[in-house]
């Protein structure tokens, strides 16, 4: 870290649970930038996909076991703190007060997610407070982008990742990684034991707690 700023990736969700892609694209995302670390923030409620079926403190549990071993990976919990809606404007405001004007802050999301960035509250401020970095997950297409996104690409993209504290758009590769959180929902509300698509110790956390069982009166 010596003679640059810090270089910090965020990498939020709901993490309902947290599985092995989350953790594949943090890994593949520190290959990419040399992160000096990458702070995971679970969100209270996520403002497009409402209320979670688990409770936030058993999520973050989840997250916080996960990333156990993992070499500067960090559990950030303040939007679970904060409270309400979760919008990463104001979680990248607040990060950018408190780490100053010169770290390095880098947003990473999956192609789904910048495909729906024109929806987020405020995109057109996340470029002055974090770089993003996006990686293709699961069939979503980085083509044909939606119009406001594209713009935003085509005036912010970069081939690579600068010292800047912030103002570019990146590209990294990873691993496919075929696991989505609703569908590994399902599998666990139907009593199967995906135990290769969760990180080690998640399943057994699942069960202590009672996690993703049907409601009361349901089969």
């Amino acid at each position: 870290m010596s003679g640059r700023p810090p270089r910090i990736g965020l990498l939020g969700g709901t993490f309902d649970p947290i599985h092995i892609g989350h953790v594949a694209l943090a890994r593949a995302a520190q290959a990419a930038y040399g992160f000096d670390e990458i702070r995971f923030l679970p969100t209270a409620i996520s403002w497009q996909k409402g209320e979670t079926s688990t409770d936030p403190g058993h999520r973050m549990e989840m997250v916080r076991q996960a990333i156990a071993g993992h070499r500067g990976f960090v559990l950030d919990g303040r939007e679970v703190r904060r409270g309400g809606n979760t919008y990463t404007v104001d979680t990248l405001s607040e990060l950018r007060q408190e780490l100053g004007r010169d770290a390095v802050l880098v947003l990473l999301l999956g192609s789904d997610q910048l495909r729906n960035l024109a929806t987020w509250r405020r995109y057109r401020d996340l470029l002055a407070l974090a770089h993003i970095a996006v990686t293709r997950r699961e069939q979503i297409s980085l083509a044909r982008l939606p119009e406001p996104v594209e713009a935003l690409v085509a005036e912010h993209g970069r081939d690579t990742l600068p010292n800047a504290p912030s103002g570019t758009i990146v590209f990294f590769g990873m691993p496919f990684v075929p696991v989505s959180a609703t569908h590994l929902r399902e599998q666990l509300l139907a009593g199967d034991r995906p135990a290769t698509l969760l990180p080690q110790g998640i399943l057994d956390y699942i069960a202590q707690h009672s996690l993703y069982r049907p409601a009361s009166g349901q089969p």
